[in-house]
């Protein structure tokens, strides 16, 4: 008699078991695959299946958690594109990574990816694969695209093969969400839905209006206003001004007074001065009511954030930075801060050499300019008188060198700006319309007590590639931020520099 003991006794219960699970491995594999293992399924028909394109998550890593109850979709040729950016020192990068990051912790607790895992509000994210040689059988409209597009090894390609895919295997609408204006025209042309990401982007009448409201209001009532600086009508009247906007009062066609709704409801007049004295160096003074409206803004201690749009010429950058100047000088806050994104318009030139200053002087030149022309000492037209050298090499530091060198006045790239905190400046961002939504909150957030926040640009001047007129930063903030009693906006439509750029801005 052989004697087992219950470790045995155990191995040979285990045995059969083990090659019963083995079978059923072999026997699954064998089966052909399922259109749910490559999530071609959605977990309900109830709802949209969204698919992702990864434009959309490099813009906005948080659009994970912006379709609601719906099924979102991410086809896995999304994810390598992503790993191409991961890597990358730049806000693509770090936008790349948030997203791996997300979905690692939505997918931690679940072992099939394809078939999806729930979101806080009620949908589901998932994995899509699209494999041509081992997917379910093609539809006819998948085997039409083919011959449209023959290459299937292009992302583009593959992604809108996969929305087939998904049309083929669910009842509910399949919808592309891309920013890729050439891609939402392919899936056009061979019958899917798709759409741009609109969660960041702007009504665009807030874009193409550049004009100052213009409220009626009675003679006596203008004479009031004017006399004692303040007025307040009723709600039906001021219905839709947004706190701090600029209106004009008008009783007629001539008779008009510019005004600013307060926090509390009332209207009341522009405080500023004649001009914008900057000690030692040149005088501004406002040449339109864009301008006066926002000199006011500029200059108004309770407003901490002005944001204006202006097409070239406007003189947006010149009186930020007169008024930032005037406000350092005035002892209003300990220093000035000017930044602006490194975008380039068209072919680049390559590396540039020297310092770190050296090579980002081309890109601030625009600042130096304005600084250098607001700073420059007065002096009489005619021949200049002969001054004797004090050496051979001497050379004369302009005025703004020197408060630079002092750390009063900082002119940086905007790239350097992440983890710092800002406290008691005047920063100025200029051409802010370069930047993403995201890159315009890590500027707003840096902000620290009692400093002012100063964004200006032309919306319709981008060459940014990841943002349009109506989804860049600068529309962005303005839109999410509007209504506050912190915020003012101000949008100037009358050309200063000259009447060519006054031409060319609107004619060409």
């Amino acid at each position: 008699m052989i004697h087992r003991t219950d470790e045995d006794q155990c191995a040979l219960f285990e045995e059969p078991a083990r090659e019963t699970s083995i079978a059923k491995r072999r026997g699954r594999a064998a089966e052909a695959p399922r259109p749910e293992d490559f999530g071609l399924t959605a977990p309900s028909q109830m709802v949209k299946n969204y698919v992702l394109d990864t434009n959309v998550l490099l813009h906005d890593p948080a659009s994970l958690e912006r379709f609601k109850e719906n099924h979102l979709c991410v086809p896995v040729d999304v994810l390598a594109e992503l790993d191409k950016f991961k890597s990358e020192q730049t806000e693509r990068g770090a936008n790349a990574r948030r997203v791996h990051r997300r979905l690692s912790e939505m997918f931690s607790c679940s072992e099939a990816v394809t078939r999806g895992v729930a979101t806080p509000f009620g949908g589901t994210v998932r994995l899509v694969i699209y494999d041509p040689a081992s997917c379910p059988k093609n539809s006819d409209m998948l085997n039409r695209f083919h011959r449209i597009f023959p290459d299937r090894e292009r992302v583009d390609h593959r992604i809108l093969a996969a929305c087939l895919l998904l049309m083929q295997h669910n009842t509910a609408p399949v919808v592309l969400v891309t920013k890729d204006i050439n891609m939402q025209l392919k899936a056009r042309a061979v019958g899917i839905e798709c759409q741009d990401y609109l969660n960041d982007k702007v009504d665009a009448r807030e874009v193409s209006n550049y004009e100052v409201r213009r409220i009626e209001v009675d003679s006596s009532e203008l004479q009031r206003f004017a006399s004692s600086g303040e007025i307040a009508l009723s709600d039906e009247r001021i219905e839709g001004v947004a706190i701090n906007e600029y209106v004009l009062l008008g009783a007629g066609e001539k008779q008009t007074i510019p005004a600013r709704l307060a926090p509390d409801g009332r209207f009341v007049r522009l405080n500023i001065p004649e001009v914008l004295k900057i000690p030692d160096g040149q005088s501004l003074k406002p040449l339109n009511l864009g301008q006066r409206c926002l000199i006011d803004a500029l200059l108004n201690p309770e407003i901490s954030l002005v944001t204006c749009y202006g097409h070239a010429g406007t003189g947006k950058t010149l009186v930020a930075v007169a008024a930032g100047l005037h406000e350092m000088f005035n002892r209003r806050y300990t220093g000035i801060t000017v930044s602006r994104p490194v975008v380039a318009m068209g072919e680049q030139l390559g590396f540039l050499p020297g310092s770190l200053d050296e090579k980002m002087r081309p890109w601030l030149q625009p600042i130096h300019d304005a600084l250098d022309l607001l700073m420059r000492p007065s002096v009489p037209l005619g021949p200049r008188r002969k001054q004797q050298k004090t050496g051979t090499n001497a050379t004369v530091k302009k005025p703004y060198e020197s408060l630079m060198e002092q750390g009063i006045l900082e002119i940086e790239a905007l790239c350097y700006i992440r983890g710092r905190s800002i406290p008691n400046r005047f920063f100025i961002l200029d051409e802010a319309q370069q930047l993403t939504p995201q890159e315009a909150k890590t500027i707003v957030t840096r902000m620290s007590r009692d400093s002012k926040l100063v964004m200006v640009g032309d919306p319709a001047q981008i060459d940014n590639p990841y943002v349009d007129s109506r989804s860049n930063g600068l529309v962005y903030t303005r839109n999410r931020l509007k209504g506050q009693p912190f915020t003012a906006h101000i949008a100037l439509n009358r050309g200063e520099r000259s009447e060519l750029a006054e031409a060319g801005a609107r004619l060409m």
